[in-house]
């Protein structure tokens, strides 16, 4: 048993301080109480629906917190939804969610396990990889009914999502209504004591307490946590945005990308993000305020914390180094990739008669992993350079061999060295 788990009242103390640090809401701080001093190994669930398998920091805040706890020697039950991945999450939806093929979920559950792997650890004795088709593929249509007794049409409908379409006049598959039964029935299947969510999950977490009571158990304690704005300073972290930090992105990536957050979000995504001193956190807050030379200072130990966290100390002093010396010194960087370039569209279609590449094609082959709408905003907010010449017009079309050996820059901390295939010149 850890020393946490068994430990004084001050280690205790000491686990509910650093969960609170990026805590919304606890439902409830007394059963969360007890469940640390009962000094049994808690099990904690950690429930994801096997879609497009995409992590970024802001997911990574609920799986530090489970890391803390681990750490304390308690399991986190990782629960793969290959089951209710086929129904599908209606959260945030105006629509219903199509019915994704088993090989893709498959492949799906193998990428959020190497994602969360980054931050969680694996051992067998702290972690534990579940499916829900292991309830579910043995339940009889006679369990089926029993189940749906337990919760009522109003419940489901007093979702606000649900609300809405119906007040939108759009419609609502059966299926999506039983999804939050199965996300709470889950939560009684595989004995969870605590699970740590996003608020829009609270909804279906909190049926999975009522669950637990009426079918005889303990309900789950449930801990919401704060959420922050991506690094576009508006809506929170999204692919489809293009606002995010992802925890697959390559050091360099992470930091020029939290270099260039709103001064505005610094203290928060230090409190949020980092586990640095809530001194420094303070400071930061009082640098926003005066602004000048002591907001970059606070943003550049923001990103090297960052780094640091995923990528170790040394290779963040390195990035703030190179940073600093290739943007406040105007240096050109001297490491920079060579993009080779074909004429035709980047996803193989001809768009220049076989002679040339369009702006926008450009930008999404040096980025693949930009939508294409935020491949079209960064054209148009000015933010591609072929050498000194600012690539403004995404329909503009760059005959076969232009700008050779010239230097692209994507945004601001992204650099290619052009070069056309041999058989483009």
């Amino acid at each position: 048993m850890s020393a946490t788990m068994g430990g004084s009242a001050a280690d205790r103390s000491g686990l509910l301080a650093d969960l609170a640090r990026t805590t919304d809401e606890v439902v409830s701080r007394p059963e969360l109480q007890a469940l640390l001093d009962s000094g049994r190994p808690l099990r904690i669930k950690y429930g994801v629906d096997c879609t497009a398998p995409f992590l970024h920091l802001g997911h990574a805040v609920n799986l530090w917190m489970m890391r803390r706890l681990q750490d304390a020697g308690h399991t986190v039950v990782f629960l793969l939804g290959d089951v209710t991945t086929q129904v599908g999450d209606p959260t945030g939806r105006t629509e219903t969610r199509p019915v994704l093929p088993c090989a893709e979920i498959e492949a799906n559950a193998g990428a959020f396990l190497e994602q969360a792997g980054m931050v969680l650890r694996t051992e067998p004795e702290v972690f534990e990889v579940r499916r829900n088709s292991e309830w579910y593929d043995t339940l009889t249509t006679r369990d089926w009914l029993t189940l749906l007794s337990h919760v009522t049409h109003g419940q489901l409908m007093a979702r606000d999502m649900f609300r809405r379409r119906v007040a939108e006049g759009r419609e609502i598959a059966m299926h999506e209504l039983v999804y939050p039964v199965l996300q709470g029935y889950d939560s009684w299947a595989m004995r969870s004591d605590l699970t740590i969510v996003g608020s829009d999950q609270l909804f279906n977490e909190m049926l999975g307490r009522h669950y637990q009571q009426r079918l005889g158990g303990k309900p789950q304690v449930v801990i919401t946590t704060r959420i922050t704005p991506g690094i576009d300073g508006r809506a929170k972290q999204s692919k489809s945005l293009g606002n995010y930090v992802a925890l697959t992105d390559p050091p360099r990536e992470k930091f020029g990308k939290l270099m260039s957050i709103p001064d505005a979000l610094v203290p928060s995504y230090l409190e949020v993000y980092t586990t640095v001193p809530m001194a420094r956190v303070d400071q930061a807050r009082q640098a926003v305020e005066r602004g000048g030379r002591e907001v970059r200072d606070a943003k550049l130990g923001l990103a090297e914390a960052v780094v640091a966290r995923y990528h170790g100390a040394e290779r963040a002093a390195a990035e703030r180094e190179w940073f600093s010396s290739t943007f406040s010194a105007r240096h050109e960087p001297t490491d920079v990739p060579v993009l080779p370039v074909a004429p035709g569209r980047a996803d193989g279609a001809d768009s220049a008669g076989g002679g040339g590449l369009t702006v926008w094609d450009l930008v999404c082959l040096a980025q693949p992993d930009l939508s294409r709408s935020a491949a079209r905003r960064l054209v148009d907010q000015g933010g591609v350079r072929l050498d000194e010449r600012v690539l403004a017009d995404v329909d503009e079309v760059l005959p076969a061999g232009t700008g050779e050996g010239a230097l692209l820059r994507i945004g601001r901390r992204r650099w290619f060295r052009l070069t056309w295939n041999a058989e483009s010149a």
